[in-house]
């Protein structure tokens, strides 16, 4: 069995319309979401022991406060092809990876990371900012990840409902 862990980036400012979208930071709730969601993980014990990683700004500033929050010391892997991916993108990423890890987090965007935990969990649920899910992989090789591959949404954790 493998674990995966779905992160939204945390929220992002649209303050300076003259930045790209791949240039846009968080906002103060950002800042404050993204450490929080990672102090749950470590809490839950579910640290992860790889981070792939959109390389938009507010996806790698998401990154860098959890994996603080988590006293992560695993790899993050910013991917190119992570930014605004769909699905496909994901799965190529995650059937990639070493069959050692057993837990991954993959702090992305929406829409694709709503669409990629339906596809593997068959449940269609929001997925806000900052927001976490936790889905058990029936595999025991990340190579034997599929969008057939039919997972169990363990938790969903949004960081409104945790105020």
């Amino acid at each position: 069995m493998k674990s995966l862990l779905l992160m939204r980036h945390a929220k992002s400012s649209w303050k300076d319309s003259k930045l790209k979208d791949m240039d846009r930071p968080l906002t103060k709730r950002g800042l404050k979401n993204a450490p929080r969601m990672g102090q749950l993980l470590l809490e839950m014990d579910l640290a992860p022991q790889s981070i792939l990683c959109s390389p938009a700004v507010r996806a790698r500033q998401t990154a860098e406060l959890v994996a603080e929050a988590l006293h992560f010391d695993g790899e993050t892997y910013y991917l190119e092809n992570l930014y605004m991916a769909e699905p496909p993108a994901y799965l190529e990423a995650l059937s990639k990876l070493p069959d050692e890890l057993e837990r991954v987090l993959v702090i992305g965007h929406n829409p694709g990371l709503e669409a990629l935990m339906q596809l593997l969990t068959d449940q269609c649920e929001a997925l806000p900012t900052a927001s976490i899910a936790y889905i058990s992989l029936p595999i025991d090789a990340w190579k034997h990840l599929k969008k057939k591959t039919s997972g169990d949404l363990i938790n969903l954790w949004r960081p409104r409902e945790l105020e």
